[in-house]
């Protein structure tokens, strides 16, 4: 009879992850400081025109972030914000599409291979469904893996139901190579 304990043994099983990211959108001063006098919306990896912006160090895309840092948490490579925070001035700015493209890079390179990412947005607007297909194709070529995208309100309650920010849940399978 064997005394190890079956955690120590080597085992190439599926690791999953889990994220949520929120961001509020723009306040007033935040569209006033641009030289456009607006902060644009960009969700998913697509610019959303006539839209108010998110406010953030990046572009602000709750559902790029989330699906980035579901990434790190399954492979264990810190966070969101251990990879990609406000210290990094290389950052401000950047693109939902730039963060999980890297995102996805940082996980390779830490010995796992993408499977899939699940992603829930929470918010009242933008509707989201008549571009659902256009977002997961500009996602899943950034992660370099199916990614899927649903959408729900919060049938006005809390601050994604007063249109004060958009949430986004997201959730990551990795393997690790073998």
């Amino acid at each position: 009879m064997s005394t190890e304990h079956p955690s120590s043994a080597p085992m190439n099983l599926p690791r999953t992850g889990i994220s949520v990211d929120v961001h509020a959108f723009a306040s007033d001063q935040e569209c006033a400081a641009h030289e456009s006098g607006t902060v644009q919306l960009w969700l998913a990896g697509l610019h959303w025109p006539g839209e108010r912006g998110l406010s953030g160090h990046s572009d602000g895309d709750v559902v790029a972030h989330a699906a980035a840092d579901a990434l790190f948490s399954a492979a264990g490579c810190g966070d969101l914000g251990s990879n990609f925070g406000v210290d990094r001035p290389d950052m401000a700015g950047a693109s939902g599409e730039r963060i999980l493209r890297e995102a996805a890079q940082i996980v390779r390179e830490a010995g796992f291979i993408p499977g899939n990412i699940a992603v829930q947005l929470i918010g009242q607007r933008p509707k989201f469904a008549p571009r659902r297909e256009e977002a997961q194709a500009v996602l899943t070529q950034s992660a370099g893996c199916p990614v899927t995208v649903a959408a729900t309100t919060s049938d006005h309650l809390g601050f994604t139901g007063r249109v004060e920010g958009l949430a986004a849940v997201a959730t990551a399978l990795v393997v690790p190579q073998a």
